[in-house]
């Protein structure tokens, strides 16, 4: 059973200090990745979550683009124009549906699995890096 949230006259200085903690420790962690993204792989951060929801999606097909949509939480329009940009680039592969022509998926090809691979070496460094400040911010947001 979920808690209702409190009222905002009951806000203590502690919650927005867990909130502020929180969101800092993830704006260092975002800040990093944007800055290596652009250094080392050539991706946007858009591209880089495209890529990874692609790679952990389990199907021979690919991931359909209304999922990846859902995954990054954008619009449809923008996920196809994304996607299109990664095709150009050699990364990932699109494909219709044999059996349903509205439905396009999306797979990654052999050069987009080895620069995925390589940067989420690097991110998962970071992570472990970083994760006992992050643990600590998100332990301050459940008192």
């Amino acid at each position: 059973m979920t808690k209702m949230p409190r009222r905002p006259n009951n806000l203590t200085r502690h919650d927005y200090a867990a909130m502020a903690a929180f969101r800092y420790e993830l704006r260092k962690f975002l800040r990093f990745s944007k800055e290596y993204l652009a250094a080392n792989a050539r991706l946007t951060p858009e591209q880089y979550e495209a890529l990874l929801a692609i790679r952990s999606f389990d199907s021979h097909l690919g991931l359909p683009v209304g999922q990846l949509s859902e995954r990054l939480q954008v619009r449809h329009h923008t996920t196809v124009a994304l996607t299109n940009k990664l095709v150009a680039r050699g990364l990932v592969t699109k494909e219709r549906s044999s059996t349903d022509r509205r439905q396009v998926y999306v797979q990654l090809t052999k050069k987009g699995a080895d620069r995925l691979a390589s940067v989420v070496q690097v991110h998962r460094q970071a992570l472990r890096e970083r994760s006992p400040d992050m643990i600590e911010a998100l332990s301050l947001l459940r008192t």
